[in-house]
C-alpha cells in the first residue's frame, strides 16, 4: 500500500485579502469617527498602505482592517505590519502579507513531527512547504492534531491530504 500523505503550508487566499481589503476601505469611508481625517486604506504595490492625520486614527484604521481578515478567515500571524511613521502632517502604517513557511520553520515543525510524533511518520521540506507522510492514516491525523496544538509565529494550513 502507498504511503498517505499531506502539505503544511503557509498561504494566504490573495482574492480574500482584496476583498478584506475593500470592505475595509468602504467602512473607513462611511463611518463618523473616520470622517474629516484624511484615512484611507489601500494596495501600495505589494504593501497595503494607510493613512490617516494622526496615530490613534491610523491604528483605528489598522484595527478595522484586521477585524474584516478575521471574518474573512484569514489568520491575523499572516499580517505583517509596521509601526505608524509621520510623514508631512499624515501618518502612515505599512503592512504585508506573510507567505510561505521559512526553512528554519519548516525545521522546527519536523523537529516536532520527529520527536512527538508517530513512529513511521516522515517530515521533508520542499521549498516553502512541508510534506509529512505515513503510511496509516491514523498517524497523519495525530501530527495535524500536534501540529495545530502549537503556537506558531505563522499560519498554518494542511493540503492536499491524500
Amino acid at each position: 500500500m502507498a504511503d498517505s500523505s499531506f502539505d503544511i503550508v503557509s498561504k494566504v487566499e490573495r482574492q480574500e485579502v482584496d476583498n478584506a481589503l475593500n470592505q475595509a476601505a468602504r467602512e473607513i469611508s462611511q463611518r463618523f469617527d473616520f470622517k474629516n481625517v484624511g484615512a484611507h486604506i489601500g494596495w501600495s504595490g505589494e504593501r497595503i498602505e494607510m493613512r490617516a492625520n494622526s496615530e490613534e486614527r491610523v491604528k483605528a484604521v489598522l484595527d478595522v482592517f484586521q477585524s474584516k481578515l478575521i471574518k474573512r478567515e484569514i489568520s491575523l500571524k499572516a499580517l505583517d505590519a509596521g509601526e505608524p511613521q509621520v510623514s508631512g502632517k499624515e501618518y502612515k502604517i505599512f503592512a504585508t502579507i506573510k507567505e510561505g513557511i521559512s526553512q528554519e520553520n519548516a525545521k522546527k515543525i519536523s523537529k516536532l513531527i520527529r520527536d512527538e510524533g508517530p513512529k513511521g511518520v516522515k517530515a521533508q521540506v520542499q521549498g516553502e512547504e512541508l510534506r509529512v507522510s505515513s503510511k496509516k492514516r491514523d498517524d497523519l491525523q495525530e501530527v495535524i492534531r500536534l501540529v495545530k496544538a502549537q503556537d506558531w509565529d505563522f499560519a498554518v494550513q494542511f493540503v492536499n491530504y491524500r
